[in-house]
């Protein structure tokens, strides 16, 4: 009896690594409380949907079925919140994350997953630094800001015709590096900058530096920061009389900024750069679009931004582990890398050495009738 009770425990102790065997976990971490928790919660859901699909089709990996487990993780948009999550996933010893969404948090966290050998993928960190630390782990699937910045600095000056141009930036990772990148192109189209004011990513009250700006008479003012401080800043321009175009990178893209800024937004008054798009009548428009659609029915609501940039990154990490044969890091890592055309709803992704995607695009913007509007998809 002994021996047939130590079997039996055998086979259930067989079975039961099997079963752990089978999931593999990977995390989705964003910003899914504070300011800007609807673009956290925007790109947490096109993780859940890419992972509900995954698993629906069936993932074989290795010869042996698997189940895509995703953890889904808040940092707050705060560094401090973003490492402390960092090492709670390397503790967890996930097979790989997607995000962090904003550049503040992605690159501290980085320095974590690379420490433990987990590829991580973000979706919307902009700023260069993230992917020019020299970690082998570390990819993103948008332009970077040297070219968001730059094309929009360009844009300012020779479509605009912006001659004074006054630039806030928010002090985040994100805000400041995208409105230097701004700032050089300004220079360099023959723009020039007659202000450089600064908030932060919590502030409401703008008055002081908006004062300061009016009395320089800009004809453009950009903001590096997110939708959450541009629409409330938007209301201040329009009560002090300030009638300058708007300017912004990807975190002013987003439909939730025409909701905050609301009649203080007019026509072709805002413009702003999505560090991604598709081309109109390219074969992935499409693809996009019945993205967009299934998703709203999924979730009740339109895309934000970045919810198909996460879908993509979720698909095309586990395309790699298939690939691979594996789910472990080490081995599934260098054909991640090795990446050159993954077709995605978001387009063809490849990656250079550094892990930055190959010929990304960015999708200039306006409002026009109470929505956005695209004006041009640019590589």
């Amino acid at each position: 009896m002994k021996l047939k009770t130590l079997a039996a425990a055998v086979l259930a102790l067989s079975t039961g690594l099997a079963m752990a065997q089978s999931v593999v976990t990977i995390a989705h971490v964003g910003p899914t409380s504070g300011a800007i928790a609807h673009l956290g919660k925007d790109n947490e859901n096109g993780a859940i949907m890419a992972v509900e699909e995954l698993n629906a089709a069936g993932v074989t990996i290795g010869g042996k079925k698997v189940t895509i487990k995703l953890m889904t993780e808040d940092d707050g948009a705060d560094p401090k919140q973003g490492t402390a999550v960092a090492q709670k996933l390397a503790d967890a010893k996930v097979v790989g994350v997607i995000g962090h969404l904003n550049s503040g948090t992605s690159i501290p966290a980085s320095k974590i997953y690379s420490d433990a050998g987990i590829p991580q993928i973000s979706p919307s960190a902009t700023n260069p630094k993230y992917t020019r630390q020299g970690f082998k782990t570390t990819f993103r699937v948008v332009a970077d800001d040297t070219q968001l910045g730059g094309t929009l600095g360009k844009y300012a000056v020779n479509t605009l015709k912006g001659k004074a141009i006054a630039v806030i930036d928010d002090r985040t990772a994100y805000g400041q590096g995208v409105a230097d990148e701004f700032s050089k192109a300004v220079v360099a189209a023959g723009g020039s900058i007659v202000a450089k004011e600064f908030t932060t990513d919590k502030a409401t009250d703008f008055n002081a530096i908006l004062t300061t700006i009016k009395g320089k008479k800009p004809d453009v003012v950009f903001f590096g920061g997110m939708d959450a401080v541009a629409g409330p800043m938007l209301r201040q321009m329009k009560s002090l009389g300030i009638n300058a175009k708007f300017m912004g990178g990807d975190g002013i893209c987003s439909a939730e900024l025409v909701k905050l800024g609301g009649d203080a937004i007019a026509d072709n008054q805002v413009y702003c750069a999505e560090a991604g798009g598709v081309e109109k009548g390219s074969k992935y428009e499409a693809a996009k679009i019945d993205f967009e659609k299934r998703f709203k029915a999924k979730f009740g609501a339109d895309v934000q931004v970045y919810a198909p940039y996460v879908y993509d990154s979720v698909k095309l990490m586990v395309a790699a582990m298939v690939k691979a044969g594996s789910s472990d890091p080490e081995k599934y890592l260098p054909v991640l890398a090795a990446t050159k055309d993954y077709q995605g709803v978001t387009g063809a992704i490849g990656f250079d050495n550094k892990g930055d995607i190959v010929n990304g695009a960015l999708t200039l913007q306006t409002v026009r009738g109470g929505k956005l509007e695209v004006l041009s998809v640019i590589r």
